[in-house]
């Protein structure tokens, strides 16, 4: 025997509602009364319900605009992207250090102010990547979407910090 008071720790708001109703009676008893532990109600008890339940969700047929919306992604993907999104990142640090650290040498062979729009073009040249290939791949698949800034990881890799090492 329970009483009411530990059922009601263990209930939700509205579980009274009618519509939930499986034959056991759902009458509320007082705070310090016991209730004796309901059996469910036999088969042949239990209110008939087939006009108000819903149909099941595969045979409901889809709005145009519900099916044109792309799935969202797994929790892995997401994270996939999160540390795609870092890579990027990095790539854009590494491009600015590269940048800064060849400046001095550069300037014996390019015009100092073109050297500065190719370093902030090889920086901004990831982060573009990313979300040029983020917003275009929107509607495709998801592989579709980790081809695209894969890709995009190789092409952006800042070759002249890997070259020169982090040393000066």
């Amino acid at each position: 025997m329970t009483t009411r008071r530990d059922d009601d720790a263990l209930s939700w708001d509205g579980d009274d509602d009618p519509t939930l109703d499986v034959g056991a009676d759902t009458s509320r008893a007082t705070i310090d009364e016991p209730v004796p532990d309901a059996a469910p109600a036999a088969v042949e008890q239990r209110p008939a319900r087939a006009a108000a339940e819903p149909e099941p969700a595969d045979l409901v047929e889809r709005e145009p605009e519900q099916a044109a919306e792309p799935a969202a992604m797994g929790n892995a993907a997401l994270v996939s992207i999160g540390l795609i999104a870092g890579a990027y990142i990095f790539f854009a640090i590494g491009w600015v250090i590269a940048g800064l650290r060849l400046q001095a040498v550069s300037g014996l062979l390019v015009d100092p102010v073109m050297y500065a729009a190719g370093t902030w073009g090889a920086t901004l040249a990831g982060p573009i990547w990313f979300l040029t290939a983020f917003v275009l791949t929107r509607r495709s698949r998801t592989w579709v979407r980790f081809v695209a800034l894969l890709v995009g990881l190789v092409l952006v890799v800042p070759w002249p910090f890997l070259q020169t090492g982090v040393g000066v």
